[in-house]
């Protein structure tokens, strides 16, 4: 199977912007669980986030962003995307 350029780059920023999130929820001393309670997101999923494998919503970037008291566009940064 022949993998599109850009898939590569997708998962990279999955990866990047995970790390911003944990980086974050860290920095507050909060662990997965209360950053998923706090977002209204899956505790499983959340873990799915921070480790880059699943796709993230706009609305569930607006939700974790909340949960972390921060704007959107601070993680995004962050992450460099």
């Amino acid at each position: 199977m022949t993998r599109v350029s850009g898939a590569r780059d997708n998962e990279a920023n999955l990866t990047r912007f995970g790390a911003a999130v944990r980086a974050r929820r860290n920095a507050l001393s909060l662990s997965q669980e209360a950053l998923a309670d706090l977002s209204g997101v899956d505790r499983s999923h959340m873990g799915k986030i921070e480790r880059g494998e699943r796709n993230v919503t706009l609305l569930n970037i607006v939700r974790i962003a909340e949960g972390l008291n921060c704007k959107p566009s601070d993680l995004l940064s962050e992450a460099g995307i």
